[in-house]
């Protein structure tokens, strides 16, 4: 069964970790354990974008950013998946630069030394380049950039179809299996 870390950081665009822990959720029987770091400024971004704090009701175990005691803080937890969504151009280039100072940065070092999969939705644009050579920089090392760019081939009619583009597009990276818009289908 599949171990995954959420992170959660604090970039626009909460509407898509809202919607990743929805389907996560859905999808229960394709993983063991969901594991969520989200940091103090993603939770002010999601009241600020979302007019909630709903991601205090997720099904979920939440560890704090400064809990190096996390199971997924080493590879011997055994933690498949990391998807970071959002996730920022701070983190990105913590991460690139092998800075581990936190529990995102600590766990995204791990799954990349451990050739697991790592998932950068980033977000911001445009990119500087600075951003392009991080994102170089993870990619080498083994990890998947994942630009938070929806498509529009399925026709989505609102903002939630929209981000869920991109959200079903993360979950195929990660190898989980969902119903989704297929391109020809």
């Amino acid at each position: 069964m599949r171990k995954i870390i959420i992170a959660i950081t604090g970039a626009s665009g909460s509407i898509y970790a809202r919607l990743l822990l929805q389907k996560l959720a859905a999808i229960k029987d394709q993983w063991s354990d969901v594991s969520v770091v989200m940091t103090e400024n993603a939770k002010e971004v999601w009241r600020t974008e979302l007019a909630n704090e709903d991601y205090a009701t997720q099904p979920f175990t939440f560890y704090s950013q400064r809990d190096f005691m996390a199971p997924f803080a080493s590879g011997s937890g055994k933690y498949d998946t990391m998807i970071i969504i959002p996730c920022s151009m701070g983190t990105l280039g913590r991460i690139a630069g092998g800075a581990s100072s936190d529990l995102i940065t600590r766990a995204a070092d791990v799954i990349l030394k451990e050739r697991r999969r790592l998932i950068c939705v980033v977000r911001d644009t445009p990119y500087n380049l600075i951003h392009i050579r991080n994102m170089e920089t993870i990619t080498l090392a083994g990890g998947i950039i994942c630009p938070a760019a929806p498509s529009f081939y399925s026709l989505p009619k609102t903002i939630d179809e929209v981000a869920a583009t991109v959200v079903d597009r993360v979950l195929d990276l990660a190898g989980l299996d969902i119903t989704t818009f297929r391109w020809g289908s």
